[in-house]
């Protein structure tokens, strides 16, 4: 089962992606500002964070930043859900190393839509490094 983790230190936004999941197949848990998510990254191991931007203690980018650039976490996919839509916003997202992003008001659809498609990507890049590393235990074997 995926895991999902919704990171905002919104409670109504909280909430509300929440509410937009419930039919979703997964584990749900939730975080309130920047190093909470860290911290739940760690203790929770998701497939999938819904990223806000704007929260205290760590701002989104710097999770994101943080997340991609640790080999144990860099292959969480990040989905940024954020208020900010200028093009100097979604450059900062895209350079923190997030996978893709979504502008609030959150679409259910379009939410519903890209986290489908972000946990069927997640799905074939595990079996894909499941497949290597077998193909490596193999070839250290003979």
């Amino acid at each position: 089962m995926h895991r999902i983790l919704i990171a905002d230190d919104n409670d109504a936004n909280r909430e509300l992606l929440e509410a937009y999941l419930v039919n979703v197949d997964c584990e749900i848990e939730t975080s309130i500002d920047g190093q909470d998510t860290l911290d739940k990254v760690a203790s929770f191991n998701p497939d999938l964070v819904l990223l806000d931007v704007m929260m205290p203690r760590l701002s989104g980018f710097e999770v994101c930043e943080n997340l991609k650039g640790n080999p144990e976490t860099s292959r969480v996919m990040i989905l940024m859900v954020t208020a900010l839509n200028e093009l100097g916003d979604i450059e900062r997202a895209v350079s923190a190393g997030t996978d893709d992003f979504l502008s609030k008001p959150v679409n259910q659809v379009e939410l519903l839509k890209r986290v489908e498609n972000m946990l069927k990507l997640k799905g074939t890049e595990d079996e894909l490094e499941r497949l290597r590393q077998y193909i490596q235990d193999m070839e250290e074997s003979n």
